[in-house]
């Protein structure tokens, strides 16, 4: 019975192609009859096993390396690491990769900066050039709007982006806004006609203090102390270049003074009308309702006059070609830089907004003495650095009292 056994013991380490003498003297694997009576003889495939330390007992199996893992999970409820890709896998759901916006960030949006910037100065010098051989603002204003039309409805056929629907009450809710936005764009139009470029940004520096005026007065908001004194420095530097500006003439600053109303009152009917619509779709359809008001005064005012030698004289000097090109990219560049600059408020603090509208007008000033050598005196200078710094200022106070309304209204949501 003792060679049977031993004979069977052999036969079973032998299909699992081990050696039972060199397991039992390297592994000190008992050589017990139980171990064979145990377990019923089956014949298996043959295996080859690694050199790894296996060890074969009558106590539960061991992995070394593995085994101080095993005694501190308790033997049960091990998670072995599982590469990323094959729990996606396993899962059925990959992880899109992130796009260049996610990854680089800081860099989209100084991009969006530059591109709104590029596109001011470009339209600001474009727009004054083409006046100098065919001074007709209220036409120039009615083909800004056109081409930002015609952009607008071939974004919407494309579906970028899709086109919100329009119904009764948000037609009635926009109308007062677009009625502002085509007064403030016609009015700053004629200024930019009739006086310098930089002298007409510079009354435009006045803007915030007719925000102020009627935020106070019209909407009975209480506008802090701190925020009428930084307006301060913005209506002197603006009186002292008013004075000595050598472009001076009373068309040209009543019209800015006139945009700077109605764009106050823009902003105001912008909050009422508040919905849930993209920021897109709010200006496409605001551009078109106010190329409507446009048309009838493009018409009444100066239709007599273009049709009789204002068309005639402008093609004359610089040719059809020419004319006709120069039209579409002032309408082109005014109204991707308002869509930019949009966008770019999207995606920045208003702190940081407020500093970036403000630089914008510097360097529009900057380029168009630059480009166009306007001669300014040494007082006008001084006025106009004054009024931006005094812009500057107010606008850094406001987008601190903003953040903090904000934050306020946060704490206790949360």
């Amino acid at each position: 019975m003792a060679s049977l056994a031993a004979s069977v013991r052999c036969s079973q380490f032998s299909s699992l192609g081990l050696n039972a003498k060199r397991i039992s003297r390297n592994y000190g694997l008992p050589r017990t009859p139980s171990l064979v009576s145990a377990r019923p003889f089956s014949a298996l495939p043959e295996i080859r096993v690694s050199a790894a330390p296996v060890q074969f007992s009558g106590n539960a199996l061991k992995f070394a390396g593995w085994d101080p893992l095993l005694r501190r999970q308790g033997g049960a409820g091990v998670k072995l690491p599982v590469p990323a890709a094959a729990a996606a896998d396993a899962d059925g759901v990959t992880k899109p990769s992130k796009s260049f916006a996610e990854k680089f960030p800081v860099l989209v949006t100084g991009f969006f900066f530059f591109m709104w910037y590029f596109l001011n100065v470009i339209f600001n010098i474009l727009n004054k050039k083409v006046y100098n051989y065919f001074p007709y603002p209220y036409f120039v204003s009615l083909i800004h709007l056109l081409v930002g039309v015609a952009y607008c409805l071939v974004s919407w056929a494309v579906g970028l982006p899709k086109r919100a629907p329009m119904d009764k009450e948000l037609l009635l809710l926009l109308t007062p806004v677009a009625f502002c936005h085509a007064l403030g764009h016609v009015m700053s139009n004629v200024s930019f006609a009739a006086v310098a470029v930089s002298f007409t940004h510079t009354i435009k520096a006045l803007e915030p203090f007719f925000n102020a005026a009627a935020s106070q007065f019209v909407l009975g908001h209480q506008i802090p102390f701190s925020l009428w004194l930084s307006l301060a420095p913005v209506v002197i530097g603006v009186s002292m270049a008013s004075l000595t500006e050598l472009s001076f003439n009373w068309t040209g600053f009543i019209s800015a003074m006139i945009s700077n109303i109605a764009f106050t009152y823009r902003s105001i009917y912008s909050k009422k009308a508040m919905t849930g619509m993209d920021s897109t779709n709010v200006y496409a359809y605001t551009s078109i309702i106010a190329l409507l008001f446009c048309i009838p005064p493009a018409v009444l005012i100066e239709g007599p006059q273009l049709m009789q030698y204002g068309f005639r004289d402008a093609i004359a000097k610089v040719g059809l070609t020419k004319f006709l090109s120069d039209l579409f990219w002032i309408g082109m560049f005014y109204h991707l830089y308002n869509q930019l600059a949009t966008n770019t408020l999207e995606r920045v603090a208003p702190l940081t907004h407020a500093v970036g509208n403000v630089l914008k007008r510097v360097f529009v000033i900057g380029f168009s003495i630059v480009i166009f050598g306007n001669k300014i005196s040494r007082q006008t200078g001084i006025g106009t650095a004054i009024a931006i710094a005094g812009v500057a200022i107010y606008s850094l106070i406001k987008a601190n009292i903003e953040e903090q309304k904000r934050k306020a209204a946060v704490t206790p949501a949360s």
